[in-house]
């Protein structure tokens, strides 16, 4: 790594000082009022208040690009720092990046003319992926550029949202988020084949990794891309058996991935089995996807929000604990409420995605309120530690 002016990179404010910080931070607490606001006005206390596009429109869209977007970038934008040996989006830079993204979440939420959202919100993703893709491009580091060009591509996925609502046109939109979320899909397939099995390995003390099948992993990524273009494209808003195939091929192709990961000593280690639990969510919403094309499953909304709650939620919330506490100085021991807080996230889900279809109402506030609480106990335990320097004084 080039060695940094440690005078100068000390003088940052701790909560500026590396991508995780503010966008953990402020995605965390996005999700968490996000949900609160959600369920306000699902149940009719908003009164006239009305965000762009109104209320379902903001809420798929800002839990796949609001929430989503904030973390991903937070996580990107700090390990291109490990994989490069280049200082990562630091200081001032960094804080601008946080109020584009913050500054898109408003414009959405009051309902911002199109002339001021549209610029607002169209800019961050490619900003975040100019900051990544130039560092791998100095670094020439090739082996992460499939990483940008899924960005470039969520990027392309929000115009889409946003040509919908200039022409208020909720196809399109749902075409957009629904690219989106599996394209979010294929980038937690990349990254969490990367680090799940490496977490696995260090933190249950093996003498080796599972070794990877780069064939594998490249086919999850390709069609992970392929069926977000699918949604794109609008094919996939209605059931049609001959997608089932591919759907499976990714249901299966990702299960086969976590077999050969698991080790029964997760169990034991409170920042391991939820990073597993998601991926084996990651692996059941393509294949409730397939059951749905093939008319087995009625409702594809059950498939959408297992990736959403279930995958999404569940890897982000296990890859921050675990993040936060290695770029901040600290042992890796997750508190234990976090414990708690992973458990309540996957029982969120399953009610979301299972109880649902016995007890709509009952399951949609048990999935709010175990969602809500999984961030919160986050947010308890880790907004100091994100706004504090690093417990051994080095910068980051």
């Amino acid at each position: 790594m080039q060695l940094l002016d440690a005078s100068r990179e000390l003088a940052i404010r701790p909560i500026w000082r590396l991508g995780f910080r503010p966008f953990f931070l402020f995605g965390t607490a996005f999700a968490l009022v996000a949900v609160l606001i959600w369920l306000a006005a699902l149940h009719g206390h908003a009164g006239a208040w009305q965000p762009a596009g109104g209320w379902l429109a903001w809420h798929r869209h800002e839990m796949v690009f609001g929430f989503g977007g904030a973390i991903i970038a937070g996580f990107l934008l700090t390990a291109v720092q490990n994989w490069t040996g280049n200082p990562g989006l630091r200081g001032s830079s960094l804080a601008w990046l946080a109020m584009l993204w913050l500054a898109g979440r408003l414009a959405w939420l009051f309902g911002a003319p199109l002339t001021l959202l549209t610029p607002l919100e169209l800019a961050f993703l490619p900003v975040v992926a100019l900051a990544l893709g130039g560092s791998l491009w100095r670094a020439r580091q090739r082996g992460n550029y499939p990483v940008v060009a899924v960005l470039i591509l969520l990027a392309a996925a929000d115009a889409l949202v946003l040509w919908g609502l200039a022409f208020a046109d909720d196809g399109l939109q749902r075409q957009g988020v629904l690219a989106a979320l599996w394209l979010v899909a294929a980038l937690m397939g990349l990254i969490g084949g990367r680090v799940i099995p490496f977490f696995t390995q260090r933190g249950l003390g093996r003498t080796r990794q599972v070794k990877a099948w780069l064939w594998l992993d490249w086919s999850m990524l390709l069609a992970g891309v392929l069926l977000a273009v699918v949604f794109a494209s609008g094919l996939g808003l209605q059931a049609n058996p001959w997608l089932a195939p591919l759907c499976a091929l990714l249901g299966l192709g990702n299960l086969l991935r976590l077999a050969r990961w698991y080790d029964a000593g997760i169990w034991r280690v409170a920042l391991l089995w939820p990073l597993h639990l998601a991926f084996a969510w990651l692996a059941a919403a393509p294949l409730g996807l397939a059951a749905w094309h093939l008319g087995i499953l009625g409702n594809p909304s059950l498939a959408q929000h297992a990736l959403g709650v279930g995958a999404m939620g569940g890897l982000i919330l296990a890859m921050i604990a675990r993040v936060s506490l290695g770029h901040s100085g600290r042992p890796l021991e997750a508190p234990r409420a976090m414990g708690l807080a992973f458990a309540l996230l996957n029982l969120g889900a399953l009610a979301r995605v299972v109880l649902v279809t016995l007890l709509p109402g009952a399951a949609l506030w048990l999935a709010a309120l175990c969602w809500g609480l999984a961030f919160a106990l986050f947010l308890r335990h880790y907004a100091m530690l994100l706004c504090t320097p690093r417990l051994d004084g080095r910068p980051g």
